[in-house]
């Protein structure tokens, strides 16, 4: 008799690869992709933090300054735009759309209260940098420490 290792959740993991294909099998392939992301595209982004700033970048390629708009209110970050898909006259007969489309807006509560009238933003080669200061209240201060 062959002694068989129990593995609990190969049934599951099976159930759910299963599910994976099935759904890439309708909505994955060709322009009926096209109805399910019109719209849903939301650019990634990386949020951090240093002694001074707070820093914001956003993945962004293909878009213009003009396209994206940026507010801070409440301490709250919110981006705001639109990816719009290049319309070419020719007809073309699409095998794959991968690359989504459409309107975004994020909006993200700030780690401390930043001053608002000093935050720049810059867009180079696809990524928009914004650099928050924080205000001078919540600037870690280091107090030095007297030898009686």
């Amino acid at each position: 008799m062959a002694i068989t290792r129990w593995r609990p959740f190969r049934d599951v993991v099976s159930v759910q690869d299963e599910m994976n294909r099935l759904f890439d099998d309708i909505f994955g392939h060709g322009p009926a992709r096209v109805q399910w992301t019109d719209g849903v595209w939301n650019p990634s982004v990386d949020v951090s933090e240093d002694k001074d700033n707070v820093v914001v970048r956003a993945e962004m390629p293909g878009l213009n300054k003009d396209d994206v708009k940026i507010s801070v209110q409440d301490n709250v970050l919110t981006l705001k735009g639109e990816k719009k898909q290049e319309k070419e006259e020719k007809e073309s007969d699409y095998h794959r759309i991968e690359r989504s489309y459409g309107s975004f807006c994020r909006s993200f509560q700030l780690p401390t209260a930043v001053e608002a009238d000093k935050i720049k933003a810059s867009y180079r080669d696809g990524v928009l940098n914004i650099t928050l200061p924080k205000t001078e209240e919540v600037k870690p201060k280091e107090i030095p420490i007297s030898i009686d």
